[in-house]
């Protein structure tokens, strides 16, 4: 009965730790494909990784950020925020085929109260969508894979305010816009299938009129203006090694950002702080203690109390291997106690026959040593192993065996004695038997 109870409470706490360990890999594999997911975005051809990189290496001030602490608006001179839902506020359906994915034309959800809380707390660059999912799977830029042009009319046109704002696209494979940079050198742009707007409403910094590429733009409901970035691939991973995309994309991003730094910011919440929050107060002991104040003060004894109690259970059933020697007192105990109950239900006769077979063994131990008494401890191989040796000593044992065997389960106690005395005069003979 002991051991089936050890067995189940082992079993039950086998599975409760199989339950967490599964629980607790699903978590950490949802994290790491969400966290998967961003990275691949951020690094595919429609990612800003490489701008980052290319304004550190030329001495810029700039960082990604996905979220996870409070931003400083003082020390930001530039916020970039890319765009890659082209209808905010509305969740992202999951595509179902391979083609779904590949012309999806939204890559991460993000609102629309999000994206003016940011522009309304840093001076910001917004990077219009133009690219499907299907342009970072495959890392092909091709028409087929253009967001549709009335979803990026109608985020313009809800950012500015402007009703009559729209986006034109480029008849021609590239694009060449010029600009001219802080030097007074002239470069100009190399955009594939360039997605223009018409920045008549606006502040044009690249291109003019229904060309416009860049241009600061009201921002609506604010007093702030913003910088409008129709064609992202002026500063996305595919668009900057193209010509002088990426010299023109250094010098306007940190002629507007000034002194301070730039923030290429995918997060799709509002890490601000607050200016009108009061400061935060740094943390003490006393912050920890409240937890082990009531009413948590009754979770903590309660826990304790019954770790107490699983630890004493589990070392009262399981614990440690047994030595040799206390698994030969245990058996030998066992052994007592069969006898004994056997005794107290009347079992004699079917006792000397267990005895019987326990003494031959015991006695082939003896004739043959404990490493071979295996071969002849069994009825029928003692007595051939004893016939070779002594025929009418063999004869005798049989005659004592076959009386043994065939006493009936309850036999008097001097009955019983007489047989067992039969049984050890014809062992003790054949182990003195030269």
């Amino acid at each position: 009965m002991t051991q089936a109870t050890v067995n189940t409470g082992s079993g039950v706490r086998t599975e409760v730790v199989a339950v967490v360990v599964v629980i607790g890999l699903a978590l950490m594999a949802l994290f790491y494909v969400l966290s998967q997911r961003q990275q691949d975005l951020r690094s595919s051809p429609v990612g800003l990784d490489g701008l980052r990189i290319w304004l550190t290496a030329e001495g810029g001030d700039a960082q990604s950020f996905s979220g996870g602490w409070l931003l400083d608006a003082d020390s930001i001179g530039l916020l970039v925020v890319p765009l890659h839902d082209s209808r905010p506020d509305r969740v992202l359906d999951p595509a179902r085929t391979k083609d779904e994915l590949l012309f999806q034309q939204d890559e991460a959800d993000i609102t629309w109260s999000v994206i003016l809380e940011k522009l309304d707390r840093a001076p910001g660059l917004v990077v219009l969508p133009k690219w499907r999912s299907g342009m970072r799977l495959t890392g092909i830029a091709h028409p087929a894979l253009l967001v549709d042009a009335g979803r990026v009319d109608a985020i313009l046109q809800r950012l500015t305010g402007l009703p009559a704002i729209t986006t034109s696209r480029s008849r021609r494979v590239f694009t060449a816009l010029p600009y001219t940079d802080a030097s007074g050198a002239r470069l100009e742009t190399e955009l594939y299938a360039a997605q223009l707007f018409d920045g008549t409403g606006c502040s044009p910094l690249i291109g003019s009129g229904d060309q416009t590429l860049l241009a600061s733009c009201p921002l609506a409901g604010s007093e702030w203006p913003v910088l409008i970035l129709s064609d992202p691939d002026l500063i996305n991973n595919h668009g900057l090694r193209l010509g002088q995309n990426a010299t023109i994309a250094r010098d306007v991003l940190t002629s507007v950002a000034g002194e301070g730094g730039i923030v290429i910011d995918y997060s799709r919440d509002n890490w601000f702080a607050d200016p009108e929050a009061p400061p935060q107060r740094d943390q003490t002991w006393s912050d920890l203690l409240r937890f082990f104040e009531p009413p948590f003060l009754a979770l903590w004894v309660g826990s304790g109390l019954m770790l107490a109690l699983v630890l004493w259970r589990s070392l009262r059933r399981v614990g440690p291997v047994a030595n040799e020697a206390v698994t030969g007192v245990g058996k030998m105990q066992a052994i007592r106690a069969r006898a004994r109950l056997m005794r107290l239900t009347g079992q004699d006769g079917a006792l000397i026959a267990d005895y019987a077979q326990a003494r031959i063994a015991a006695t082939a131990a003896r004739l043959v040593g404990p490493g071979q008494a295996r071969l002849i401890g069994e009825e029928g191989a003692f007595l051939r192993f004893v016939a070779r040796r002594s025929r009418d000593l063999a004869t005798r044992l049989e005659a004592v065996l076959t009386r043994l065997h065939a006493l009936p389960p309850a036999i008097p106690t001097s009955a019983a004695i007489r047989h067992v005395e039969d049984l050890e005069q014809i062992l003790e003979l054949i182990a003195n038997d030269p």
